[in-house]
């Protein structure tokens, strides 16, 4: 027998519901509004999963009464901020040795551009966490480097919680008042997160080009002298 909120969700995006979506109504019939916390939290771990698909779920689910708006809310809060918080610590067991380590040996880079990027962060690292949990990708990504530059723990716990919380709550309340048609969130998120990825992709190709750029000059002058 197949639950009531896996028929219903089935309805809308039955194929959806064979994967992601199928496993995060598993865990909320399982263990209530924590199972949508700890979708969350591995959203967080494993970037590739969306979560333009589990929080507006989860909001759909609340609208059904499974459970509460507000227990919807939190728990995919604490889901974000536990993530969050596993891979500050991973940050804080790599550490800057080891990223300067890491650094030195990777192609066409240099010390001092880690040395400038850990001066920014130093100076906007707060903005960055913050605003940086309401960007796909990012989300999970600006724990690392606050963990590496050992921002202050509670000071990282507070703006992730802030910044997580602003984020679930656009696409749970999304999904709560779409109902059934919770799955027309995605193909926005999803345009949104392709914009994200395309300009991170241009930044990177433009830094190589003027890095090659850059060294082939630089040989350039050297053959001459």
């Amino acid at each position: 027998m197949f639950s009531p909120l896996l028929v219903a969700a089935a309805e809308t995006d039955p194929e959806e519901l064979d994967g992601l979506a199928g496993w995060v109504v598993d865990l909320m019939e399982t263990i209530g509004p924590a199972g949508a916390g700890v979708a969350i939290a591995a959203e967080n771990l494993f970037p590739p999963m969306p979560s333009e698909v589990i929080l507006p779920l989860a909001g759909f689910t609340a609208s059904r009464g499974d459970f509460t708006l507000a227990e919807a809310l939190i728990w995919t809060t604490i889901g974000s901020v536990v993530g969050a918080v596993l891979l500050y610590w991973i940050g804080v067991a790599f550490g800057r040795r080891r990223m300067y380590w890491l650094w030195d040996h990777l192609p066409l880079t240099k010390t001092s551009d880690l040395e400038r990027t850990e001066a920014w962060f130093a100076r906007h690292g707060r903005k960055a966490v913050f605003f940086g949990r309401m960007i796909p990708i990012f989300r999970s990504l600006i724990s690392v480097p606050a963990g590496v530059e050992r921002m202050p723990f509670w000071q990282f716990l507070g703006l992730t919680a802030a910044g997580s919380a602003i984020w679930n709550t656009v696409f749970v309340l999304a999904g709560y008042y779409l109902g059934e048609h919770y799955d027309r969130v995605e193909p926005y998120a999803g345009t949104f997160q392709t914009i994200v990825i395309a300009v991170v992709l241009l930044a990177i190709c433009l830094w190589i080009v003027m890095r090659l750029r850059a060294l082939f000059r630089t040989r350039r002058e050297a053959a001459d002298n």
